[in-house]
This record gives C-alpha cells, structure tokens and sequence, in this order.
C-alpha cells in the first residue's frame, strides 16, 4: 500500500540521510583537522625563520623569501636583494629603537602575506621580513584537495547511505508483509464462526423473547447480539485494511464512479434509520454526475461509513446535511453534523483510538479505513469539530479528467 511503502521509504531516506551526515562529518572534521595542523606549523616555521636570521642574519646575504634590515646609529643597512615594496617599516623600526620592545607585524601586500619581527640586536635594531606566498600556495592546495575529497567523500556517504538504508530498512518491509498477510488469513479465518456466533445470538434473543425468559436475561442476550456483530465489523474492517494494502498502487483506476449518486444512494439507505432517532438528513448535490475514478464499492463504504458516524453521534432533534459539489478539479463531499462534536487534538483517524477528556470517543478501525480508502484514491480527507458543537468531515477527490473512449 501507499501508506506502507511511504513509510519504507522514507525510514530509507532517514538511515542513508544519518550515514551520509555521518561520513560528511567525519570527512569535513579530518580536513579541518588536516588544514589546522598545517597552519599552526607553517607559522611556527615562519617564526623559526624571522628569529634565526633576525639574530644571525647578514643584510648582505639572506635567505631568498627573507629579508633583513639593520638600522645602526641610525642610518638604515639592507642587503643586495631589494626588498619588496613598502618595505621596511621604518616605523616599526623607530618604535623598536626607542622601547626596545620586540614587534611581530603581519602584513597583507602585494598579493601575499608578510610576516615581520622588528627587534633590538645589540645597541642596533633589525627587522627581519618574511614573504609566505608558498605558504599560502601550499594551503590553498591542501584546501582545494580537501573540497574534492568533501565532494568524493558526499557521494561516497550518499551511495553507502542508500545501500545501508536498503538493506537496512528492508527487513522492516518484510515484517508490514508479513504482518498484512497474518491479518487477512486470520481475519479470513474468523468470519465464518464469528458469522455462525452472530446468528446463533440473534436466534436465542429471538426465542427468549417469544418463550417468557425473565427480563434481565433478554437484556443479556441483546448485549451479545450487539457485540458479536461488533466483532463482527472488526474482523471485516481487518480484512478490509489488509485487502487494501495488498492493492498494488500502480492499478489502473479508469473505472468512473459518480461520487454523486453514491451520496444520493447512502441517504436514501439511511433516510428511515434517521427518521427513527429523530436526525433530519439532507442531501444536496447538483444536477449532473461528478465523476471521479476510482473503486465503487469502497467509495461506497467511505460515505456509509461517515453516515453512520453521523447518526452515531448526533442526538435526536439533530442534523445531518451531505454535500456534493465540484470545485476546480475536484470533487468534494461533505457530511456536517450537529452531534456532540469531539476535541480538535483527538486523532480519530489513528487505528482503536480513544480520545482525550472524560467523554472518550472510540473510533475503532472504520475512520483509519476510510482514510486508507480516500488516500488510496489520490484524495483527502479532513475533520473539524470542537466538543458539544457537531463534527465536519470533508472528503476531496481528483475529478475524473476525461470520460472513457
């Protein structure tokens, strides 16, 4: 069914969705990693650079990516190599001779980075400057390296994810199998003597009644009656679930069903039940078919079902009024009622649920069932309703688009 493989699917797409996030992170924490390590020990080799030829550097003959400039009695001494432009910061330099203070500057220029120590030598003041163009040359690499293994890494974690997840979630998948088909043979099975239960109470409450049998015990007897036909209904809404989720979701749906003529015909079924308790039912819809494709006997079920609730629901002197109307590509039916209503954070479409409050309202499997049917159908289906102020239920079905050839 729909409902089941969405479930399966989408416990797949959560496994691979953790296993990717999962090998992302580790790939993004080991590159991160990667690229701190290289940063901290290119300074600290920068820093080993600028102290060993500010302390036994020759202006005269430094290193090729250092330069060294001694400011003696004030007059200013570099080497044979000229320095890069803006350099050396004199200022620096001026600052150093009169605090003797040690100053580490870096300097963003000429499209690379800088790194200058300005520091007392003696009575002199040497600053000895840096250029990390390789540096920065060898951590973009590293960089770009790490962005294709976040990318190789991302589809690696997508491919396992996927994989994991199948293989994964698919034990999850044989179990609804499993479980869909243990419903409908047990279901199957317990029709027939629940059946036989059924008529054989109907028949004793029918002598009891016709024989003298005191009161309470026919009163008894009425009481089986009504649950073993309640049984009744269970198994056969059972049934009737895993009939549904057995129905591939891929079968053609070309059969035309008038969803209009489907309300006229619940109403009129349940027009005397009505009179009985005192509902007055009404049913308004327009004068030409609304055709929507789909299964006849289940959309059936779906308007009877909601009937019943109705009736189930609404005191005597109450209302029940079915709509049918098109809107846009869609046909819609509702069923409003002036009933007891029930609280709007029940989940009465939830499978045996009770609702909350004092007054707890049991909705079995029927309103679960109906929407399996309506979601079967490509539509929806919606309830409204507020304790003591009636209930709205509002089915919505795609209009059939073009009438068989």
């Amino acid at each position: 069914m729909a409902a089941e493989r969405a479930v399966v699917a989408r416990a797949r797409r959560r496994v691979g969705l953790l296993v990717g996030l999962a090998v992302t992170v580790l790939v993004s924490l080991v590159g991160a990693v990667s690229y701190g390590m290289l940063v901290r020990g290119q300074e600290r080799q920068i820093q080993r650079e600028l102290a060993y030829t500010a302390v036994r550097g020759d202006p005269s003959g430094p290193p090729g990516c250092t330069w060294l400039f001694l400011l003696h009695d004030g007059q200013l001494v570099s080497g044979a190599v000229p320095a890069p432009a803006g350099f050396p910061l004199t200022a620096a330099m001026t600052a150093t001779a009169a605090t003797r203070t040690p100053a580490t500057d870096r300097i963003e220029r000429n499209g690379t980075v800088y790194f200058v120590l300005t520091e007392p030598r003696g009575e002199d003041v040497v600053q000895a400057i840096f250029d990390a163009r390789y540096q920065l040359a060898d951590r973009r690499h590293l960089l770009l390296a790490l962005v294709v293994a976040e990318l190789v890494g991302l589809l690696a974690a997508v491919t396992s994810g996927l994989v994991v997840g199948r293989l994964t979630v698919a034990p999850l998948a044989e179990a609804l199998a499993r479980q869909r088909r243990f419903i409908a043979d047990v279901s199957h099975e317990l029709r027939t003597p629940i059946a036989q239960l059924h008529t054989r109470a109907q028949v004793l409450a029918r002598r009891a009644g016709s024989t003298g049998v005191p009161a309470n015990y026919r009163s008894e007897l009425d009481r089986l009656v009504g649950t073993s036909r309640r049984l009744g209904e269970v198994v056969n809404d059972l049934l009737l679930s895993a009939r549904l989720a057995a129905m591939p979701d891929d079968r053609p749906a070309t059969t035309p069903v008038d969803l209009a003529a489907l309300a006229e015909a619940a109403v009129v079924a349940e027009t005397d039940r009505a009179a009985e308790q005192g509902v007055t039912l009404t049913l308004s819809r327009p004068d030409v078919p609304v055709p929507v494709p789909g299964v006849e006997s289940a959309l059936r079920r779906v308007i009877s079902e909601l009937l019943t609730n109705a009736l189930r629901h609404t005191p005597a002197h109450g209302r029940i009024d079915v709509t049918v109307r098109r809107r846009d590509d869609v046909a819609e039916l509702m069923v409003v009622d002036t009933g007891e209503g029930f609280d709007p954070a029940d989940r009465i479409f939830d499978r045996f649920h009770s609702g909350v409050g004092a007054e707890k309202r049991h909705t079995g499997l029927g309103l679960a069932l109906l929407r399996e049917v309506v979601t079967g159908h490509g539509g929806t289906i919606e309830a409204r309703s507020h304790p003591g102020q009636g209930a709205q239920f509002a089915v919505r079905l795609p209009l059939r688009s073009s009438p068989d050839p």
